[in-house]
């Protein structure tokens, strides 16, 4: 009998999915949809497809993935089957700690957002402390009353974000019908601020930028795998629900983007309201309708973190590459030593740096692009039977296994390549970079280097007081 209850606990296939687009859609489609418009004008819509393209393939590596190492940790535990502990322990590390900054970042936006919806200061921090705290508690609660009640959350927020978007798809096609406009994409690219054309003329670098900008919307779906322990049948579920998700994502993606150009441009790249797509219509109950659901969004994404980040620390503690007291569990089945230290972390490290989200945010996206080179390199290395330890006798597909890996890779590499280091590390002022920004490279080396030396340390002191 127990065994049924726990069975049915786990997330089902369309839960699953929910999960995939609850990790995915966060505050990012509602907050800035004018930031990669700003960047490419009339061919944003372009770069979001391309951007959803490349989700699409990375994404497949990592279903790919999937159906050979069940366990929980997602690009932990394939990095670790496919080149061994040490390697297998970096990436952990690493993913663990950019799956808690992110889950801090996003912790950050909610209250910000919300402060600043209610006419608040955004930047007083005794009210953003304040305010984190009452939403970790609320995201503890929930968790603690067991992965059936995170299950039904994260179902309704994903429902409730998805309709919203759809909402404003639906009001801006009957605004652009009612209003007989033209809805010239071209208009676009005229838009000016101040006198000055908004969208600079159109390089290789700026659009290679702008693509990933709306990559970074699609991110979100490599962290779905870090619970597979908690799914029925994982290696049949998540290579279906992660592509479908992103398609349902891509499709929703563009036809927001598409009415915001459509309907009015001009306020989507010049807005200060803090959900810049509620500048384009006027009618207040939509208004108010499209804040909800951004504010449920938020919420949505931050309980999504909240089931990825513990989970990435507790399949480490099962492979014994960290402390085994952080893989008990209630009798509601809620990892609660690791995700009391996750939550920890997600509040203090945002803290620490004084919530500089940018170095923040790059960072974490900079894990993200270590995990898109390594799951590939790993999917390829089971296909061909070389990985460290024994995987699933999955059933092999030299398109998904080989040929989507490799295009994934030189993918990442090129964007890597032709991203713009210099403004993300660099100190910027009127677009223009005059100096380094130590700060952000302290943090890089935090990340990267002194967090996995500290980690290491300390599990071998644990080790060899457990050996005395």
């Amino acid at each position: 009998m127990k065994q049924e209850i726990n069975l049915k606990d786990k997330l089902g296939f369309w839960s699953i999915v929910f999960l995939a687009i609850n990790s995915i859609i966060g505050s990012g489609i509602f907050l800035t949809p004018g930031s990669v418009v700003r960047q490419v004008g009339s061919q944003a819509l372009i770069a979001y497809l391309l951007a959803a393209i490349l989700a699409s393939i990375i994404a497949i590596s990592f279903a790919a993935a999937a159906k050979y190492v069940t366990q929980s940790g997602a690009a932990y535990a394939y990095a670790k089957a496919a080149f061994g502990d040490k390697v297998g322990f970096y990436i952990g590390i690493l993913r663990y700690f950019s799956a808690t900054t992110a889950w801090g970042v996003m912790a950050v936006g909610v209250i910000k957002s919300t402060l600043a919806i209610f006419g608040m200061n955004p930047n007083d921090n005794v009210r953003v402390i304040l305010g984190i705290l009452i939403l970790m508690g609320i995201i503890s609660l929930i968790n603690a009353l067991g992965q059936r009640v995170v299950k039904y959350v994260m179902n309704l927020s994903t429902i409730v974000k998805v309709a919203v978007l759809l909402l404003i798809i639906v009001a801006g096609l009957l605004l652009l019908l009612t209003t007989g406009a033209t809805g010239n994409l071209s208009q676009v690219d005229q838009v000016t601020q101040n006198g000055k054309v908004i969208v600079p003329t159109l390089t290789t670098a700026t659009f290679t930028m702008a693509v990933v900008s709306a990559f970074y919307a699609f991110t979100g779906f490599e962290a779905v795998a870090s619970g597979s322990e908690d799914m029925q049948n994982p290696s049949k579920n998540l290579p279906r629900a992660i592509p479908l998700a992103i398609l349902i994502i891509a499709a929703i993606y563009i036809g927001v983007v598409a009415v915001t150009l459509l309907v009015n441009p001009e306020v989507i790249m010049t807005t200060n309201q803090v959900v810049a797509v509620t500048a384009i219509f006027n009618n207040v109950i939509l208004r108010d309708i499209i804040l909800v659901g951004a504010l449920v969004s938020m919420f949505g994404i931050n309980v999504a973190s909240s089931f990825h980040a513990p989970r990435i620390l507790e399949a480490m503690a099962k492979q014994g590459q960290i402390s085994s007291k952080l893989t008990r569990r209630t009798k509601n089945n809620f990892p609660l030593r690791s995700f009391v230290t996750s939550i920890l972390l997600a509040v203090l490290i945002p803290l620490a740096f004084n919530y500089n989200m940018v170095n923040l945010i790059t960072l974490s996206a900079l894990v993200r692009f270590l995990g898109f080179i390594m799951v590939p390199l790993a999917v390829i290395s089971f296909y061909f039977n070389k990985s460290q330890v024994a995987v699933l006798p999955a059933p092999k597909n030299f398109i998904t296994d080989v040929c989507a890996p490799i295009v994934s890779i030189l993918l990442v590499v090129f964007l890597l390549i032709n991203y713009n280091w210099k403004l993300q590390f660099g100190i910027v002022e009127n677009g223009q970079v005059i100096g380094i920004n130590w700060y952000a490279i302290g943090m890089a080396v935090f990340g990267f280097v002194v967090l996995p030396l500290v980690i290491t340390l300390i599990t071998k002191l644990e080790n060899r007081s457990v050996t005395k």
